[in-house]
């Protein structure tokens, strides 16, 4: 079982108690073999910049950051941060809820801190197939089908 701190620095983000509820089952739904704890950062466009500045080297903001904790400091599995400014243009333009949408973005977020990632087409497609079952399994659309966004 995968245990969360949800924490914001960022008064846009609201309802913060249903996004801890969604993340939380977001993340146990995609959790496969591991336990443990993650801390998620709601946090402002801004702060996504400088840190995408600082660990990426590319200063623009983003919608999800994951950073894997070092193994020695576990049950801690690492923390992801996630963009209000982003997300919600992200999930307008989807046509999806900023809940759903962010309950996507804490599942990829999680899947890099357990060692997914998506550089090559087949790691991106079994990436992207664990975040559908995930999801399919809280009662969140595919993410990546537009046509089933409500």
């Amino acid at each position: 079982m995968i245990t969360i701190e949800l924490l914001t620095d960022n008064e846009s983000w609201s309802d913060t108690t249903q996004l801890e509820t969604i993340c939380r089952q977001g993340l146990n739904a995609a959790n496969q073999k591991h336990e443990g704890e993650v801390a998620i950062l709601l946090t402002s466009d801004e702060k996504m910049r400088e840190l995408n500045q600082k660990f990426r080297n590319r200063d623009k903001p983003t919608d999800v950051l994951a950073f894997p904790a070092d193994t020695a400091v576990a049950p801690f599995l690492g923390d992801i941060a996630i963009g209000y400014g982003v997300a919600s243009k992200d999930a307008i333009e989807g046509n999806k809820s900023l809940h759903d949408h962010v309950a996507h973005l804490a599942v990829h977020g999680f899947l890099h801190l357990i060692g997914y990632d998506h550089q090559t087409e087949s790691e991106t497609e079994i990436m992207q197939n664990l975040e559908r079952s995930a999801l399919e399994s809280i009662g969140i659309p595919d993410p990546y089908n537009l046509s089933t966004q409500s």
